[in-house]
């Protein structure tokens, strides 16, 4: 028999269970080249995103699915999954980003259509792109149909967003280290209200950090979800 609730699923803390090398494989290497400092100490830090249940200015300077799984064309959106935004600003998007990962609705989208619609926040260059993060967010097809089954959606609500103290200490310490890749990092809080059939529902805590590239003159856009380093 199929549980009402799936509680264990959100789309930002989906495969939380695989090891952060595994997760950031990409993202690490790129915020290594760029934040020596900062990533040494996410790293050390290590956390993933949290599951427990229950705006700021640009610095001056369950079964996943696999890891290999192809990048979907981006999409314009389905009806649940939000357009990228037109923000400039790494924070401001990063906080768009964090309510686009945590909202979600089984009734009117697809498992396809809402990897489609997360693909089209992604940067276009794939050097920087690490897709299998942000995909990893993404139940198995058979848990999204169970999900479906019960009209399993969920609908966001950011309270604030913030770059940890080693990511403002690393652009401290050598502010031209960000003009390669232009990616920034950061840390995003919130809370996610789930809801299915019959009035179930219920409200989780929620945290993400997230590695943004924003080119001077371009529209902000999503690398990776990176380790958490909330401080």
């Amino acid at each position: 028999m199929i549980p009402k609730r799936f509680p264990s699923f959100s789309l930002s803390s989906y495969g939380t269970g695989w090891s952060a090398n595994r997760r950031i494989t990409i993202v690490a290497g790129v915020v290594a080249a760029l934040l020596a400092i900062a990533v040494i100490v996410a790293l050390l830090t290590g956390g993933r995103n949290g599951r427990q249940a229950p705006d700021a200015a640009r610095p001056a300077p369950a079964d996943s699915p696999s890891f290999a799984e192809a990048a979907p064309k981006p999409s314009s959106g389905s009806r649940s999954v939000a357009r990228p935004p037109q923000i400039a600003e790494p924070v401001g998007y990063a906080k768009a980003a964090a309510r686009m990962l945590w909202s979600y609705d089984t009734r009117d989208t697809s498992r396809d259509q809402q990897l489609a619609g997360m693909r089209a926040w992604m940067t276009t260059e794939t050097k920087y792109a690490d897709w299998a993060s942000i995909s990893g967010q993404v139940p198995d097809p058979l848990l999204w149909s169970r999900m479906a089954d019960q009209d399993q959606r969920a609908t966001a609500h950011v309270t604030e967003g913030h770059y940890p103290s080693a990511f403002k200490q690393a652009l401290a310490d050598d502010p031209s280290a960000i003009t390669e890749a232009y990616i920034y990092v950061v840390t995003v809080n919130g809370k996610q209200q789930i809801a299915w059939k019959k009035g179930g529902g219920g409200a989780e805590e929620r945290a993400v950090t997230l590695a943004v590239q924003c080119r001077p003159s371009r529209d902000c856009t999503l690398a990776a979800i990176a380790p958490s380093v909330t401080q």
